[in-house]
């Protein structure tokens, strides 16, 4: 599975898209960043959040065209991506699920097969030359 990557999300931003690539990255919606972004400010934290939105701003790169919906197809385990959401049926995941789970057990199995081998302890021998 695809690794997801930090990006500022300035279509979906209102001003620079850091609260919302970090919405995006972490999986949560967006006014709940701002909320926590507005809260830590207003409770003393005002210099420190400008500072790391600056910051953020100029370190982080934009969201590439179609990065969201390509990470959304290489999602294959989402029953739901976020709480309040309706996600794919739990038949199909249990489906999915259980087709990744016998080709990992396959997998084992070939391993195990070979680890007991008489190949495995040949390869061992020879990679101690």
């Amino acid at each position: 599975m695809m690794r997801k990557e930090l990006y500022r999300d300035p279509i979906n931003g209102k001003l620079t898209g850091v609260c919302a690539g970090l919405a995006n990255y972490f999986n949560i919606e967006v006014w709940l960043v701002r909320i926590i972004a507005i809260t830590l400010a207003l409770l003393g934290g005002a210099f420190l959040v400008v500072v790391a939105y600056v910051a953020m701003t100029l370190m982080i790169e934009k969201q590439p065209k179609g990065y969201q919906s390509q990470w959304e197809e290489k999602k294959d385990h989402t029953l739901k991506s976020k709480v309040w959401q309706q996600g794919r049926a739990p038949a199909d995941l249990l489906a999915t699920v259980s087709r990744d789970l016998d080709d990992i057990e396959s997998r084992t199995q070939n391993i195990e097969s070979y680890v007991t081998s008489e190949r495995f302890k040949f390869d061992r021998e020879f990679s101690k030359l």
